[in-house]
């Protein structure tokens, strides 16, 4: 009878434990992203020498992005409330060639150049999500970096190109993808396009849908798993760290003029993190707790029944 008892116990207990097992394998990345050193490959301010002449900086390290800056807009007409950070980007940087991706040149180029992925480009709910993948197309097809509308530039970006692959470090865990530069056919970003398809979920919540398919938390996951395997300088992803006050390469205007009511309460959520965290395992030992009792609770009448099967016999 203790026999039956036990396997009676046993087999919700083994469900339960693989439930756990796997809920942990699918968000194991997402865990550890809050403790990822993120300082590993660090970028810091650097204020590089300027020739006289040119009044261009000068440095012995040999420029491996190209001198191309990319941005994103539905059309060619920059908001005015942009076109201040736009321009200081444009006038700092005469000598690079500048490429603005409105939606329909966007498209155009995903139909020209990666038709595979057209689908799904066209599957997106939100049309920041076409706005997130287009950039990480562009900067893996022809290199260079990559600015959001809503940042300055408040120094020459000489400095960046001499790294193959960087993105901003995010607050508060993660990479950001709001400033970006890349080589031309990095692994890195070769593997953010196809990653793309396997993260494509609609949550029915936007800034979750859009966080988790084609923004930041998309491209930290991406990053977490990419770097386990990358050996090479070459190969490497650099993580541009924030400034000392006073110097930065660039001035962000925080625009985030996709964010829909939902993103107030996910980012209350990501400058708590710690105390959620806490709560989430507090709440689970509450979950386990109770089913524990109720199992205690349960185990005499168990007991009881199979007493009566057994006299039934």
């Amino acid at each position: 009878m203790r026999t039956v008892i036990r396997r009676s116990f046993a087999i919700p207990l083994t469900i339960l434990g693989l439930i756990v097992t796997i809920g942990v394998f699918i968000t194991f990345d997402y865990i550890t992203l809050l403790f990822d050193p993120v300082t590993d490959n660090a970028i810091d301010f650097e204020v590089p020498a300027v020739d006289k002449e040119t009044r261009l900086p000068v440095t012995s390290t040999p420029q491996l992005i190209p001198k191309i800056l990319h941005q994103t807009w539905k059309n060619e007409t920059v908001p005015e409330k942009w076109r201040e950070a736009q321009e200081s980007c444009l006038q700092s940087h005469p000598d690079f060639e500048y490429k603005l991706w409105t939606d329909e040149s966007a498209r155009q180029f995903i139909a020209d150049e990666y038709s595979w992925f057209l689908d799904t480009y066209d599957s997106y709910p939100y049309n920041i999500m076409r706005a997130d993948v287009i950039r990480y197309f562009v900067l893996a097809h022809f290199g260079g970096i990559y600015i959001d509308l809503d940042e300055g530039c408040q120094s020459r970006l000489d400095p960046l190109l001499t790294y193959p692959a960087w993105v901003r470090q995010a607050e508060p865990t993660g990479v950001s993808n709001s400033v970006m530069g890349s080589t031309p056919n990095h692994p890195f970003f070769l593997r953010v396009m196809l990653e793309l398809k396997n993260h494509n979920t609609n949550w029915h919540v936007p800034y979750i849908t859009v966080m988790y398919s084609t923004g930041p938390l998309f491209l930290s996951i991406v990053w977490k798993q990419y770097k386990r395997w990358a050996r090479s300088d070459a190969e490497q992803v650099w993580i541009l760290m924030p400034p000392e006050p006073g110097a930065a390469y660039f001035n962000d205007l925080h625009g985030s003029s996709w964010h829909e009511d939902d993103a107030k309460y996910i980012a209350y959520l990501g400058v708590h993190w710690l105390f959620f965290t806490v709560l989430g395992f507090l709440l689970a030992a509450v979950v386990g707790l109770v089913s524990y009792l109720i199992i205690r609770r349960m185990y005499p009448r168990i007991t009881l029944k199979y007493k009566y099967l057994e006299y039934g016999k």
